[in-house]
């Protein structure tokens, strides 16, 4: 019996919100770039062009062929690239050589990395918008609620649950801030970063044929730009993680300061309610910094085409990007029902009566915290003005 290559989310409970970061979504931009590159730079007339064009599918695609073509090459273009041609072959003789020409794997690798995390990351944005809104409301809802802010694991000084919202919903808002700094190049550099066969102006028409950014360069083997998505993605893991974190403490049976609308059960003990999407939330955020430190590692590489290091950076830039759009939709379905048990934050509070002051002096300043806040996040381009 062959061995089961698929994972289908056994081990990752929000698989479920990270289709476009799967290989269906990583060989659909594969395809994506060759067929860009066949309209940019083919050569062929515009009707075998488009004909070419329209008959590469993913579904056209001999997936055990491209796996077994996978491993023997090491890169999936260069079997992608043989199933290709021969479509293109099949449609219109003699345009096979049109396929991919003047192009290396890393120009089709990079770019549909790329491309997938465009994608993903714009999806996420859209995520964490929503759960800044969710937690505006919050904030504004509870700038009153006087509560006792912990520092160092101890009662530390009276607040109010707005201000513990505020500073959700700033980091939230830092993470939209990052998404919308990125650029997204294509890669169009040739076998070793000169593009001499690619021929003059592809890079621009290529990024322009993907909707990404031209960079007016080769950046093969300088990895800023994967740094920098990889970064990105990094931080909506790690606001959302430390959110995450928060949420799963207070949710606590001997807190319960707040309450979750989506709980878990447990195997064995029935009258249980886990936080689940706090708890995962809290994972994603502890998984970021090993991806990250192998993208980072990868980056000081060597020679026109490192051998491992780009390799290496593949599946650790994608479970970045997994990560944030798992979290971000996972911190936008905790929050729109998430809700505060006010009666329990006036216990925690009580337990510390020395740390109460003067109620309208904490209410003036939280009021300036949220007011802070809820204005960065509004001050965000909106996604039709971006």
């Amino acid at each position: 019996m062959p061995e089961d290559q698929t994972v289908w989310g056994l081990l990752e409970p929000l698989s479920a919100s990270a289709g476009a970061t799967g290989d269906d979504a990583v060989l659909a931009a594969l395809i994506d770039v060759e067929r860009a590159l066949l309209r940019t730079g083919g050569g062929l007339a515009n009707r075998d062009l488009d004909a070419v064009a329209d008959a590469f599918l993913p579904e056209a695609i001999d997936r055990p062929a491209l796996l077994a073509g996978n491993r023997s090459g090491g890169v999936p273009v260069i079997p992608l690239v043989v199933q290709l041609r021969a479509i293109a072959e099949s449609v219109v003789p003699g345009a096979g050589p049109a396929v991919h020409a003047g192009a290396t794997s890393q120009d089709v690798l990079d770019s549909a990395l790329v491309l997938v995390a465009s994608r993903a990351l714009h999806v996420a944005r859209s995520r964490l918008t929503d759960a800044g809104t969710a937690l505006v409301a919050l904030a504004e809802d509870e700038v009153q609620t006087l509560a006792i802010a912990r520092t160092l694991g101890q009662h530390a000084a009276q607040s109010t649950v707005g201000v513990l919202a505020a500073g959700w919903l700033d980091g939230v808002t830092s993470a939209i801030e990052d998404i919308d700094s990125l650029a997204f190049p294509v890669q169009a550099g040739g076998a070793v970063g000169t593009g001499e066969d690619l021929g003059a102006g592809v890079r621009a028409a290529l990024a322009a044929e993907l909707g990404l950014d031209d960079p007016g360069r080769s950046w093969h083997t300088e990895r800023a730009p994967i740094l920098r998505i990889a970064s990105a993605a990094a931080v909506v893991a790690a606001v959302l993680g430390r959110l995450g974190r928060d949420v799963a403490f207070l949710a606590r049976t001997e807190i319960g300061e707040v309450v979750l609308g989506t709980t878990g059960g447990s195997s064995a003990m029935p009258h249980k309610h886990n936080p689940v999407d706090a708890v995962l939330l809290t994972a994603n955020g502890l998984r970021a910094p090993g991806l990250l430190a192998t993208v980072h590692t990868a980056a000081v590489s060597q020679d026109a085409r490192p051998a491992g290091e780009w390799h290496a950076e593949w599946s650790a830039l994608r479970g970045l990007v997994r990560i944030a759009l798992e979290s971000a939709d996972a911190a936008s379905t905790m929050l729109a029902t998430l809700t505060v048990d006010h009666a329990a934050v006036e216990r925690s509070r009580a337990i510390s009566p020395g740390l109460q002051h003067d109620a309208a002096s904490t209410i003036a300043a939280s009021r300036r915290v949220v007011g802070a806040a809820v204005r960065r996040f509004h001050s965000l381009p909106t996604k039709e003005s971006r």
